[in-house]
């Protein structure tokens, strides 16, 4: 097994590396008869790709999309779709100083220990350069969601870069547009702006904790123990290169709670029952409640960096290593769009599958 797939039914499998020709993706169990073309895909791409502003790695890439199969006249047909997106501005000579050394904190070394070598330009396979072939799968994925829940919306922001946080009373949904850290909170962007400069101008990085909210949602998808909802969520976004933690709904914070505290209490509303708080973040024994599906991830700080560090050469001598290159300050930035894609893929997906199970069939309330 090479696991460069996820999902039961809606199944992505990604390839490419950082400076090779191109990357891309083949997303096969896509229902048929969904409206897509390239200008589907290419909104959510173009919020993810590099060079847009100062706080992002300077690399330039259009990180234009096409569809090589899978539609006819603008419609999926139930076939495979390839997805492919041209690398245009590789730079392979800004790694040639690290293919014999390791970078501290980076994939290099655990690669060469597993495969016996690696792909230095750029950390090949390892690079957040793959993550793009992961936003395309997700606005397939978008388009089909579209189609079958055309109220769910998914959101995702950063709220929290290094140890700054936001306010959550000024939390503001606009605002995450109007700012290069997709944070809903103006005030906190503004800090965070001056932060950021001070560590890309000290040839440092930071790591940041991203927030991916699911609304609309229907209840009922998911399933018990090894099916569940929050778990296939978990390892997909835990599958997010630089990713450490994820957390659903209250997550570590729970654990602090007492039962009174964290049980989400119920009523019955006009439509059915109504949740007082949401501390399970969506999720109750793995299925979905009705509820936003609310889950948060920990990127570490970017490992490649002008900051000396030490460590050892392929032959096993001690050195010291400056990585050079365009590296993202803090990669959080860039990994908004891709949380999103991720959560797109793993509700589309069990979708998918509770309609294979039970039809769409639903327990009565009231």
């Amino acid at each position: 097994m090479s696991f460069n797939s996820f999902g039961h039914l809606f199944r992505v499998t990604t390839w490419g590396e950082s400076h090779g020709p191109a990357l891309g993706a083949t997303v096969d169990g896509c229902p048929p008869g969904v409206a897509l073309t390239e200008a589907d895909i290419q909104p959510w791409l173009d919020r993810r790709k590099p060079g847009q502003n100062k706080y992002t790695t300077q690399r330039r890439e259009a990180d234009e999309v096409r569809i090589l199969s899978g539609t006819y006249e603008g419609r999926t047909t139930g076939t495979p779709i390839q997805l492919m997106i041209e690398n245009t501005d590789q730079r392979s000579k800004d790694y040639s100083e690290i293919a014999q050394s390791f970078r501290p904190g980076h994939a290099d070394i655990t690669y060469h220990q597993k495969y016996g070598l690696r792909d230095p330009r750029g950390g090949g396979r390892s690079s957040a350069r793959e993550t793009a072939a992961r936003v395309a799968a997700g606005g397939v994925a978008r388009a089909v969601l579209a189609q079958l829940v055309p109220g769910l919306r998914i959101t995702g922001y950063m709220v929290q870069m290094g140890a700054r946080g936001i306010d959550r009373a000024r939390f503001d949904l606009e605002e995450i547009e109007q700012n290069p850290f997709w944070v809903p909170d103006a005030e906190a962007a503004k800090d965070w702006a001056t932060y950021l400069d001070d560590l890309r101008k000290s040839h440092n990085s930071v790591g940041a904790v991203i927030e991916v909210t699911a609304s609309g949602v229907p209840a009922g998808i998911g399933a018990p123990v090894y099916g569940k909802l929050d778990s296939d969520l978990a390892a997909a976004l835990m599958s997010i290169n630089a990713v450490k933690a994820v957390e659903i709904g209250e997550g570590i914070a729970a654990a602090a709670l007492t039962g009174v505290d964290n049980a989400d209490e119920i009523r019955m509303g006009p439509d059915g029952p109504v949740y007082l708080s949401n501390h399970a973040g969506g999720i109750l024994g793995g299925i979905s409640t009705g509820q936003d599906v609310v889950a948060r991830f920990a990127v570490k700080p970017t490992s490649s960096i002008l900051t000396p560090r030490q460590t050892v050469t392929v032959s096993g001598e001690e050195t010291e290593l400056v990585t050079k290159g365009r590296h993202d300050p803090c990669v959080g930035i860039r990994a908004v769009p891709v949380g999103e894609a991720m959560m797109a893929c793993v509700i589309l997906d069990h979708i998918l599958l509770d309609r294979g199970q039970t039809g769409g069939l639903r327990g009565r309330i009231g």
